[in-house]
């Protein structure tokens, strides 16, 4: 029997080991798809409140778990950036002593452009860079082929790279083609 199952029958500490397992990666793809940390809590609580209704229709013959609970988590999150209409930039990192000046300024860059990409570039990248998962699961998560994955990826790259580059012109060999 999967976790989802045994947490659906109210036994309370298969679900506390489902939540411990899953709630962080969530609420970080949660997070940087909406740039609200707000709203990154109520789409993980929804995510996992979503697998005890009785119409959770999570089949372990279809997709893993984490793929599932990543689906809630794109659906929920793309809902609400619907509603929103308008994408903030994730607020930037809270500085550190040990933070220089350029690594900070960097994060703000990096969170920038990629608040910046276009929504469905915006949840391959961090599906893939920020979450680390297979191509084969984000593609089951968006419902694309593995070919639009990779598509996706590649121009939010090149996008990302564009936007590094002007950011930081001395470095332009760092950025420049290989």
């Amino acid at each position: 029997m999967d976790s989802i199952q045994t947490a659906r029958q109210g036994r309370k500490a298969a679900f506390v080991a489902l939540f411990d397992e899953h709630h962080a990666p969530l609420f970080r793809f949660a997070w940087r798809m909406t740039g609200s940390i707000a709203d990154a809590e109520d789409i993980v609580q929804e995510c996992f409140l979503e697998i005890l209704r009785p119409s959770c229709s999570y089949d372990p013959a279809r997709t893993s778990i984490s793929g599932y609970l990543f689906g809630i988590v794109r659906n929920q999150a793309l809902k609400r950036l619907r509603r929103r209409k308008v994408i903030d930039a994730p607020p930037g990192r809270a500085d550190s002593p040990e933070t220089s000046l350029l690594q900070s300024e960097l994060s703000d860059i990096v969170a920038r452009a990629v608040a910046e990409l276009p929504e469905t570039q915006r949840e391959i990248l961090i599906l893939a860079h920020y979450e680390q998962l297979p191509l084969a699961d984000i593609a089951q998560i968006t419902d694309l082929a593995i070919g639009a994955v990779k598509s996706r990826l590649q121009r939010a790259r090149a996008s990302l790279k564009v936007t590094f580059a002007a950011a930081y012109p001395h470095l332009e060999r760092t950025f420049g083609e290989k």
